[in-house]
Formats: C-alpha cells, sequence, structure tokens
C-alpha cells in the first residue's frame, strides 16, 4: 500500500539534563503532521549550535565531522523513505522511524525478537519458567552459529524448513557437559517457547506470515509414576534414621495427602491454616503457578505430620522444612530404593498419588479433585487423575452383578402357561 504523503526531517536540541552548556541532537520526522523523534546519541555545546541552519558552526575539524554525521543520518532517513515507498507500504512518521533502526516487519531480526520477549515477561512469569526462555534462545543462538554461521536472521527469512532443522539440531545435540540429550518431550517444549516469540512478532507486526502454520508439534503422553496404596503403605511404615530422609518423607507424604505442588507447599506458613465451616482444619492459600486460590481439607495424615514438625514452624515461620528442590528429588530416590519401591518418584509424583490412590480412586469425584488440585479446567486434571486398573476392576465387577442379578430375577419370575 502506498500514499501521496509530504515528508519533513530536521535536527533539533535539547538541553542536557545534567550539563545545561550542552545540547542533545535529535531527528524529527514529519508525514502529514505526523511526528516521530529519536536522539543520534550526539550533543554539541550551546554555542557551536546555528539554530537557523539546524547544523553545527564549523568553527573546528571535530564540528565539520559531526555535520557530515548528520547529513549521513539524514540520507538515511530519506533512503528508509524511499524504501518504503519503493515496496509501496504505508508510509508514516513512525514506519521510516522504524525503517531506520531496522525494527520494521522487513528488518526485524529473531535474535532481537527474542531479546524483546525475555525481556518484557520478565515480571509476568516466575524466574523457573523464565530460565526455560533463555535455554531456548541458547538453543538459537547455537543453532544459528553452528548450521547458518550467522549470529542473527531476519524474521521474515523463517519459514517450515527453518523449523524443522531447528528440531533437528536440537535432538541431535550433543552438550559439553555430560547430560542426556533432550528428549522429544523437552525438544517439542522449545519449539513451543519458539511459537510464543513467533506469535508475539505477529501480534507487534514485525511479521507476517506464520512459518509454524504447517509444523505440528508432537508431545508424547507418557505415564506418569505414582504411588499405590501398597507402596503409600511402605512409605509410611519405613523409618529413616538421618534428619534430612526423615524430613523429605514427611513433606512428600504431606503433599500425597494434599496434592500441593513443591512450589506452593514451600511458601507454606502456619497461619494459612484455618478452621473450616465444618470445624476441621483447612489450607488456604493460591496456586503459585496460576493465582488460582485453594482450599484443602486436611487429612488426618497431614495434621499428624503437621503437627510433628510444630516446634519448626515456630522457629523458621514455614509450615514444613522444605529443602531445594534438586535435593529433595535426590533424597526421594534414596528413600524408593530403601522401601522398596522400583519407581523414579520425583516430588510431582506426590500430586499425581493424591490424585489417584488417594482420591480418585477412593471414590471422590473427579470435579472434586480438579478443585483440589486447583486446576482451571477439567481436561487438566484428567492427566493427573486416571482411572486406575483396581477402579476399572471394580466397576465391571459391579456391572457384572447387576447383570447377574438380573438374569436370577428372570429365572425365578413364575412362568404361565396358555392352552
Amino acid at each position: 500500500m502506498r500514499t501521496d504523503s509530504t515528508l519533513g526531517v530536521i535536527f533539533f536540541t535539547r538541553k542536557k539534563r545534567n550539563d545545561p552548556e550542552k545540547l542533545d541532537i535529535y531527528v524529527r520526522i514529519t508525514v502529514n503532521k505526523e511526528r516521530a523523534e529519536f536522539s543520534i546519541k550526539r550533543d554539541i555545546s550551546v554555542c557551536n549550535w546555528d539554530i537557523f541552519r539546524c547544523r553545527a558552526k564549523e568553527t573546528d575539524q571535530n564540528l565539520i565531522l559531526l555535520n557530515t554525521y548528520l547529513d549521513d543520518v539524514y540520507a538515511e532517513v530519506l533512503n528508509a523513505h524511499k524504501g518504503l515507498h519503493s515496496e509501496r507500504k504505508l508510509i508514516t512518521a513512525k514506519a521510516i522511524k522504524l525503517r531506520y533502526f531496522g525494527e520494521d516487519e522487513e528488518r526485524m531480526t529473531l535474535m532481537k525478537a527474542v531479546e524483546y520477549h525475555n525481556s518484557n515477561i520478565n515480571k509476568s512469569l516466575r524466574w523457573g519458567t523464565l530460565k526455560n526462555y533463555f535455554a531456548t534462545e541458547k538453543y538459537l543462538k547455537q543453532f544459528l552459529q553452528e548450521r547458518l554461521k550467522s549470529n542473527d536472521i531476519y524474521l521474515i527469512q523463517l519459514n517450515y524448513k527453518f523449523i524443522v532443522n531447528f528440531e533437528n539440531y536440537i535432538r541431535t545435540y550433543t552438550p559439553k557437559k555430560a547430560r542426556k540429550t533432550c528428549s522429544n518431550n523437552g525438544v517439542m517444549k522449545h519449539l513451543s517457547r519458539l511459537r510464543k516469540i513467533i506469535n508475539m512478532a505477529i501480534r507487534m507486526e514485525w511479521l507476517e506470515k506464520d512459518p509454524f502454520k504447517n509444523y505440528k508439534l508432537r508431545f508424547v503422553k507418557n505415564e506418569r509414576d505414582y504411588l499405590t496404596e501398597r507402596e503409600l503403605g511402605l512409605l509410611e511404615n519405613t523409618d529413616f534414621m538421618t534428619i534430612g530422609l526423615k524430613r523429605v518423607k514427611d513433606i512428600f507424604l504431606f503433599s500425597c495427602y494434599t496434592g500441593l505442588s513443591y512450589i506452593d507447599l514451600k511458601e507454606l506458613h502456619p497461619e494459612q491454616i484455618m478452621t473450616g465451616i465444618d470445624g476441621n482444619k483447612w489450607i488456604h492459600t493460591k496456586r503459585t503457578k496460576t493465582g488460582k486460590p485453594l482450599k484443602i481439607p486436611l487429612l488426618p495424615m497431614a495434621i499428624e505430620i503437621m503437627d510433628k514438625h510444630k516446634e519448626e514452624h515456630e522457629l523458621s515461620g514455614k509450615l514444613l522444612p522444605v529443602y531445594s528442590n534438586q535435593k529433595t528429588n535426590k533424597n526421594l530416590k534414596e528413600i524408593a530404593k530403601a522401601c522398596g519401591i522400583n519407581k523414579n518418584i520425583t516430588f510431582h509424583g506426590a500430586r499425581h498419588t493424591f490424585a489417584t490412590t488417594v482420591t480418585l480412586s477412593n471414590g471422590v469425584p473427579i470435579e472434586t479433585v480438579s478443585k483440589l488440585l486447583g486446576h482451571t479446567k477439567l481436561s487438566t486434571t484428567q492427566i493427573y487423575a486416571r482411572v486406575l486398573q483396581k477402579k476399572v476392576g471394580e466397576d465391571m465387577q459391579n456391572l457384572m452383578n447387576h447383570y447377574k442379578a438380573k438374569e436370577k430375577q428372570k429365572s425365578e419370575a413364575p412362568k404361565s402357561y396358555h392352552n
């Protein structure tokens, strides 16, 4: 799109805040009475600025060089206008300014978009989530350097091939430090984060065509480990000598009986334990992840664990002594081994255990479980609260008993004969 427009470009000055004897130099672009201004990051003494010519007084070599630079800036602004005109784009003062800085839809680069995204969402995301975006940014930089021999790429150059090549790069990336390569879901999460950045670029009108249009994220549904009723009993009845293992066992069991995530349990304070309208103790808190209010009635097993650490929470101000996530999961592996539980149990497994073994398999409706877990959608709860094999067996047995009862009624019913 192109419009006939009037263009004006002038240089003007403003007094420096920290030095009244100096002036900062700015450019003002005017198109059809609409203005856009920016600083050229140069200053000049008040006595050396010619307000009529809007240039420096050429009294020495440095001022001559400054005027040469101003002429270059002027020419670049005109070139930006000419480029928009030749591309039949809508010409505005803001569009010319963006083209001058290379920040319009044709000039915006991928890494600049990533940097903009990560610097503007840091207040809305928790550090753990933001850290994942930084990891994706690191992969992108390495991919550009190793595969494209470049430090950046224009957004307009992104296409389906770029996405597929980036996926293959992450899958085959061999880290310098000894650790596993990304799993399929790990790769998909990196691409999911890149997709969110691309969607932001489209909303910001830096990009028109979505390179993810024909690409589909392929997550693999993994079976999530949780404790069965027998394994939960093994854990409860196993004693440990070291205080660290004792504490980790207690906070894990507390999560098994409340469904709290690691971070929600870590931030829990004694004053958040209140008496409900039923006269029982309830947890009143909010999910750190979503901000959704949580009200959870405490089961006797959870109250027992809480009372065990009463002296400690009076000293620390926290309800339970919670170690770092890494240390907690490390101790859980040792605890599981000592209990004879052959599963890869992490702290999040306690949340699954609450949803399955403690609640769902004991007849608690999935709607109630969803409320206790703080989910906004029932479909999310269905991932956690699976229908256990035991529950399936019980339901089918009830169905068989129902049919047997019907058959028995038929056989006992009196038969009538008609001659």
